[in-house]
């Protein structure tokens, strides 16, 4: 027998198997895999003295890291997760600023638990569980390393101010056994976040960013 038909021959038994419970009431799930920042920076125009530079912004990009997440079953339909993640890493960027200084400014790492209430429409013997969820986001920024060229254009004392912010969540469960499953989630999450640095040491520069990032996550999870 093909490979190609013992694999969709397992797909189907998973698939047309009873269960006993897919989610219940008291139950714990653990969920790990790949979590992928994509940023929807919207930035105000950078000010030096509190005057701004016409036409200039803060950059941020993309990051993948390892996304963790851990959720009790309040009731059968009903449970709480705390989102978490290794530290991710951003390049923040500036444009418009002038020749010599546009481009990379610094990498900067953050790490943006969540907290939410999830709910879960279908009935806890499905083998498919979608869910959607809402909460409260917390995210601190941390280790920022400004690039050598930018300190040797005069900046230091890089900062981003923590971010407090509403998350919006959908995702769904499908069950390969009664304990494990695979699981697809995405976040929209309310991050804002004050850059601000010193530039020749007496000049202050600040920046307001709304990164504002969708969060994917693919993976696995396991029931206790």
């Amino acid at each position: 027998m093909k490979a190609s038909t013992v694999l969709a021959s397992a797909i189907a038994l998973a698939l047309v198997s009873p269960l006993a419970f897919a989610h219940k009431a008291g139950d714990v799930v653990v969920r790990a895999g790949a979590a992928m920042v994509n940023s929807q920076t919207d930035s105000s125009e950078i000010k030096v003295n509190g005057t701004k530079v016409a036409g200039s912004e803060a950059t941020v990009n993309d990051n993948t890291q390892l996304g963790l997440t851990l959720s009790y079953m309040l009731t059968d339909h009903v449970g709480i997760e705390l989102l978490a993640a290794t530290p991710f890493t951003h390049r923040v960027g500036v444009k418009g600023v002038g020749a010599g200084i546009d481009g990379k400014l610094a990498d900067v790492k953050h790490l943006p638990p969540t907290l939410s209430v999830q709910y879960f429409p279908l009935e806890p013997s499905s083998k498919w569980q979608p869910y959607v969820g809402a909460g409260i986001n917390y995210t601190t920024f941390f280790d920022e390393k400004l690039t050598s060229a930018q300190k040797a254009n005069g900046f230091s004392s890089l900062s981003l101010s923590d971010s407090w912010g509403l998350a919006l969540q959908v995702g769904t469960d499908i069950m390969i056994t009664d304990k494990l499953m695979l699981n697809a989630a995405i976040w929209y999450i309310d991050i804002n976040t004050t850059a601000s640095a010193r530039l020749g040491g007496v000049n202050k520069v600040k920046v307001d960013v709304e990164i504002d990032p969708w969060v994917f996550m693919v993976g696995v999870g396991y029931k206790f």
